[in-house]
């Protein structure tokens, strides 16, 4: 059996040596070890940046929605308000924009239907001249005299004119039958017609209900149309259409044409139009009169249409909105070019 070998023990440059690379070693490691710290810590930050970025993106998003910017239209590009959100600074949180975003709320008044416009048809009305009477005027109120004075109506006498009614929220009806009379004008001179108006503005008073007829009957107008907004029973609702009745030595000829045009101005108001017939006047939208001076004394096929009930509020809010005005106004138009035409409204 060998002899066994006696180790010298580690000489004191050798302790050293290895007390030296075991420190480099520790050292070593905890560099490591704070590097490794130190990554976590910018994982953790860039982490916490891209949420903020997304919560950034987001409320600029809210804020653009809030201000009531909607899809684009194809082809139009983007709307400015979103186009804002999105360029914003990532930083920057549009806060106040967010608590801005609108409640909805419901309309003042019914949605009105929208007709097809009478001036989109193919009709002409080339060589028709049509007289439109927009009934009372804006200053009947201040020259009680001159209104109130005695008129030949047709074997009677009459007052020259009233004033008309008005809504409660002061819509008069002088400023109604107007602004439908032009609007139904300017339909009418597309479709290539002559119009005669009997006033063109709300500022004067009259003509009386006799002069009234004779500019249409002096026109030689193909038809007459009479507009006005009725001051009924608050709870009464609809639109109705005045005929002259047969009254012999004055109406004998126009009593069966303007039956006719009546059927075709209800007809087509009741079509193209929100208003319904009136369920306290007349029967079915048409009511015959004998005492309107300006249907008795008319030589032309003539009728006069109450749009509304100025007194009925569910009716007082269409009459004062001006989409229903044009809409009247459209309406009439068709009903005339059915009349003229034969072509139905």
């Amino acid at each position: 059996m060998p002899a066994s070998i006696e180790r010298p023990p580690p000489s004191n440059l050798v302790l050293a040596v290895a007390a030296a690379v075991l420190a480099a070693a520790l050292v070593a490691l905890g560099v490591a070890t704070t590097a490794g710290g130190g990554s976590h810590r910018a994982l953790r930050a860039a982490t916490a940046t891209s949420a903020a970025s997304d919560h950034t993106a987001a409320s600029a998003r809210d804020g653009a929605d809030a201000t009531g910017a909607t899809a684009p239209t194809p082809g139009t590009g983007p709307p400015t308000t979103a186009a804002a959100a999105t360029t914003a600074p990532a930083t920057t949180v549009p806060t106040v924009a967010a608590a801005a975003r609108p409640t909805a709320t419901a309309p003042t008044t019914a949605p009105v239907p929208s007709p097809t416009p009478a001036t989109a048809g193919t009709a002409s009305l080339a060589g028709k001249v049509i007289a439109i009477d927009p009934g009372h005027n804006g200053q009947n109120w201040s020259h009680p005299a001159e209104i109130d004075r005695l008129v030949p109506a047709g074997g009677f006498e009459k007052a020259c004119d009233t004033t008309g009614t008005a809504t409660d929220a002061g819509y008069t009806e002088s400023a109604f039958n107007l602004d439908v009379a032009l609007r139904l004008a300017s339909d009418l001179r597309t479709l290539g017609a002559t119009v005669v108006l009997t006033r063109a503005n709300d500022d004067g008073w009259g003509p009386c209900i006799d002069q009234r007829a004779a500019i249409a009957n002096a026109a030689h107008a193909n038809v007459a149309l009479s507009i006005h907004a009725d001051g009924g029973p608050a709870g009464g609702r609809g639109f109705d259409v005045n005929q002259p009745a047969l009254l012999a030595g004055f109406t004998d000829a126009i009593v069966g044409p303007s039956h006719q045009l009546a059927l075709d101005v209800r007809d087509a108001f009741a079509r193209h139009t929100a208003m319904p017939t009136a369920d306290y006047i007349g029967s079915g939208g048409i009511d015959t009169r004998s005492d309107l001076g300006g249907l008795n004394l008319s030589a032309v096929p003539k009728v006069l249409i109450e749009c509304g009930n100025m007194r009925n509020a569910t009716d007082a809010a269409l009459l004062g909105a001006a989409a229903f005005r044009q809409q009247a106004a459209d309406a009439l138009a068709h009903g005339l070019v059915s009349y003229l035409t034969g072509s139905g409204g």
